[in-house]
């Protein structure tokens, strides 16, 4: 084994056993655009069942945040747009409206944030301007009643909102928002330790641009990634570049302290014809493997510690939703509560979970008969980079190394090529086999074959 790595075991055992502790989180959207819903009682047994442990509702409705009662669901409520001129221009409006709806039902309905509006920007009734000031009089309200260090607030904002999104390191805000809204919401999300919600589709992205998208980068599948022109980053899945054309936006205003929740994010399971991409097989894949990607830790290519909560649009397909038939089928279950597709939302469901099927384009890795897929170091590699790599996997990564110590089942042999195969596929595993984990600077290929090197077994799973 190399010297580098020989000094550093006992670090790195340590290291690979602690670093994976905490993923990120994943909630869903409670949407009530329909007409043949269950009831919110039999709505929340459904999310329990599921070990869903975080959901986010539209209004305040009093039967859903009563049903939540005692959940021990975390909740994030929203004041509609429609209110938010009254409480902009009223204190008093703001105040009543906190007691109305969430001293009456806090603390045994676990709210945990106010999202103030929903994308804004975008709506016809131009609501704009009056955003901060309603932001500030309901916080004033959670200061009045000690929750403002329990409660956060935020805005969702729409992709729309950005100037430029590509590539992501030019991630930009409009201009004429930058001191109206984002400047100030920036300031107060950062005084108050809240964070930015944004709304975030990479399905749109894709169906406008399906000619130059690769379906296999908008899926997280397997794919050769694309690397931003501006930082050199290298990107696997399209989810990841919206967001950090985000980051880079907040960043541009010096705001890269501010974290990020995504509010919605998901893929229809039916369209009209021209909505390109729009099928059952990819908002499986999408919505299963960006749960994997979430729950299994890692932030992204700019942000590689960030994280994220993630909200899934929608629970529910709603039929009374206008627009194209897109809108109207978003849903992970239908209303009588099966599911639309068979997705784990928990770490302990990811260890059984595979993408069913697939017919994604370029770069998708075809696998073998037992559907088993290992990751390992490339024949022409440098060693450098597979030292390099090697000392992530077993290092930052988090890969399980022991097996690779002297003395151990996989010591031998005493190769850096194996050492190395073996600590990539350690953490590709460990990562749920997501599309990019292999990567390690261009050390690491996917292979169908089961590994071999002397007697060790190589893991196909965690």
């Amino acid at each position: 084994m190399p010297t580098t790595f020989l000094f550093s075991s006992i670090f790195i055992v340590f290291l690979a056993l602690f670093s994976l502790a905490d993923g990120g989180s994943i909630g869903v959207n409670y949407g009530r655009t329909a007409g043949d819903l269950p009831s919110a009682f039999k709505v929340v047994k459904l999310l329990k069942s599921q070990g869903i442990t975080r959901v986010k509702v539209y209004d305040t409705d009093p039967a859903v945040l009563k049903s939540l009662s005692g959940s021990n669901i975390k909740v994030t409520v929203n004041l509609p747009n429609q209110l938010l001129s009254a409480a902009a221009k009223k204190p008093s409006f703001a105040n009543k409206w906190i007691q109305r709806n969430i001293l009456a039902y806090y603390p045994h309905t676990q709210i945990e944030s106010i999202a103030v509006g929903n994308e804004v920007f975008v709506d016809p009734s131009n609501t704009t301007s009056f955003l901060i000031p309603a932001i500030k009089n309901i916080h004033k309200s959670l200061v009045k009643y000690r929750l403002d260090s329990i409660i956060k607030l935020s805005s969702p904002i729409a992709l729309s909102a950005l100037q430029n999104s590509y590539p992501s390191s030019a991630g930009s805000f409009k201009p004429e928002l930058i001191e109206l809204v984002f400047k100030p919401l920036l300031q107060f999300l950062r005084k108050t330790g809240s964070y930015l919600m944004v709304n975030a589709y990479p399905f749109f992205a894709y169906e406008s641009n399906a000619d130059v998208i690769s379906l296999d980068y908008a899926l997280f599948r397997q794919n050769d990634g694309v690397v931003d022109s501006g930082n050199g980053l290298r990107y696997f899945n399209l989810f990841d570049a919206q967001i950090d054309a985000v980051f880079a936006a907040m960043s541009a205003l010096k705001y890269d302290d501010v974290p990020l929740v995504v509010s919605e994010t998901g893929w229809p399971s039916k369209g009209d014809g021209n909505e390109i991409g729009s099928t059952l097989e990819n908002a499986a894949a999408y919505n299963g493997n960006l749960i994997k990607r979430i729950l299994n830790g890692g932030g992204t290519p700019l942000k590689p510690k960030a994280n994220l909560t993630v909200f899934l649009f929608a629970l529910f397909n709603e039929n009374k939703k206008p627009g194209p038939v897109s809108e109207r089928n978003y849903g992970l279950f239908y209303p009588d509560m099966k599911p639309v597709y068979n997705i784990p939302f928990t770490v302990e469901g990811l260890k059984n979970f595979r993408e069913e099927t697939g017919t994604g384009t370029g770069g998708r890795v075809e696998r073998n008969g037992s559907g088993r897929v290992w990751c390992v170091a490339k024949e022409d590699v440098g060693e450098d980079k597979l030292q390099a790599g090697l000392d992530y996997a077993c290092g930052e990564g988090g890969a399980d190394c022991r097996p690779i110590q002297p003395g151990a089942t996989c010591y031998d042999p005493n190769e850096l090529k194996a050492h190395a195969s073996y600590a990539f596929n350690s953490y590709y595993q460990k990562m749920g086999r997501a599309a990019g984990a292999c990567y390690f600077g261009g050390a690491g290929v996917v292979v169908t074959q089961r590994p071999r090197f002397g007697k060790c077994e190589f893991p196909t799973g965690y």
